[in-house]
């Protein structure tokens, strides 16, 4: 684990000094007015702004959402973009920084942040931010906002400005930005297949200023607007309207109607994932055994060989009569179970089928179909 946990741990534990400081309504006026301004500027600024250039504004606007998002104490704005874009390319697999599924809860709550691998930032995902000198000052002086943030809230409020006022919301706001990546992949609704585990949870909304629309998000991950109903409530989304009426922001990017419609084709990274899901939910060691016992030394032969050459043929994979190997009528009941509506269902089981019948293969004996087109080449 990576030092650092221990001024994370210190700030949970100088929220107990307000025994002594106090707890004045000064304070409390100033907590809550930073929490909030600080929650916009993570959802404007770290997320849908510097990750995904949801919007375009000014180089000046720009450092001022980007220096009032560190006033949060987590960490650069290079840094969090550069995790947030790598998680979206690999989220919910092994290659995860933050996956409840692949690390447990509390892991990708807020274990992974102090985790020495991901104390570096990989400035080759950020090379658009790490163009701007002020962004790099920003990146090197991490904390320098956030220290300039408490100052202010002692000289405002005394002690009880620092500890209530800086520290309260600090913490309050640490988890509600952790429990975007932890909760909103286990708890919530799919509206949309998105080939991991992220969910829309209108309680997580209301306290992150729309954020909590996360399947939303990952369904369209450029749109500045995260709640794509009437009723789901969008606040950071709100006031970026309003602020692009101002010309202070501008190019709002909207997802399409088909998106909006759960009328679109899924790409090929996301039904190789959901497929890679479906596939998980049948046993190929069972299906291996069967086709083992039941056939006879040359049939297994000819199978092997019929396995190695059928490559990525979901006409002829389906033809196939195998011992326990489930149906198509199988697969789609499976799929409708597991999945959210979408037109590219057929485009999923067909790969998930592939994909179980490359397990059985390779438990078998069969190559690959992936060796055999490396042999062809070769």
């Amino acid at each position: 684990m990576y030092p650092s946990v221990i001024p994370f741990l210190l700030i949970h534990l100088g929220c107990v000094a307000a025994i002594w400081s106090g707890v004045t309504w000064q304070a409390i006026a100033v907590g809550v007015g930073l929490y909030w301004l600080r929650r916009f500027a993570i959802g404007a600024g770290y997320h849908r702004y510097f990750s995904h250039r949801a919007y375009a504004t000014s180089r000046l606007f720009q450092f001022i959402l980007a220096f009032l998002a560190q006033c949060t104490a987590q960490k650069s704005v290079l840094w969090w973009a550069a995790k947030h874009r790598h998680h979206h390319l690999q989220s919910d697999t092994s290659q995860d920084v933050h996956s409840p599924r692949q690390r447990g809860f509390v892991y990708s709550h807020v274990g992974w942040i102090f985790a020495r691998q991901h104390d570096g930032t990989d400035l080759l995902k950020v090379a658009d931010l790490a163009s701007y000198p002020e962004l790099i000052w920003l990146h090197k002086l991490e904390l320098a906002p956030a220290i300039l943030t408490a100052v202010v809230c002692a000289l405002i409020a005394g002690w009880s400005g620092l500890v209530v006022g800086f520290l309260w919301s600090t913490v309050v706001l640490y988890h509600a930005t952790f429990c975007i990546n932890s909760l909103a992949h286990v708890h919530g609704r799919k509206r949309y297949v998105t080939g991991d585990d992220s969910r829309n949870n209108w309680l997580l909304a209301l306290f992150t200023m729309g954020e909590g629309w996360h399947n939303n998000h990952h369904a369209y991950q450029s749109s500045v607007r995260q709640g794509f109903r009437w009723w789901e409530l969008d606040p950071t989304f709100y006031i970026l309207t309003i602020l692009s009426w101002l010309g202070i922001v501008w190019d709002l990017k909207a997802p399409p109607a088909q998106v909006l419609r759960n009328e679109h084709r899924l790409g090929s990274r996301v039904i190789k994932r959901a497929a890679e899901q479906l596939a998980g939910r049948f046993n190929p060691e069972r299906i291996a055994l069967a086709i083992s016992a039941s056939a006879q030394s040359s049939e297994l032969s000819a199978l092997r060989d019929a396995l190695g050459r059928l490559q990525h043929r979901a006409d002829l994979l389906w033809n196939l009569r195998l011992p326990d190997m489930p149906t198509r009528e199988q697969f789609l009941t499976e799929a409708r179970d597991m999945f959210a509506k979408t037109i590219s269902l057929d485009d999923i089981v067909d790969r998930a089928y592939e994909l179980l019948l490359e397990s059985v293969g390779s438990l078998l004996g069969a190559p690959a179909p992936w060796a055999m087109a490396e042999a062809k080449s070769v």
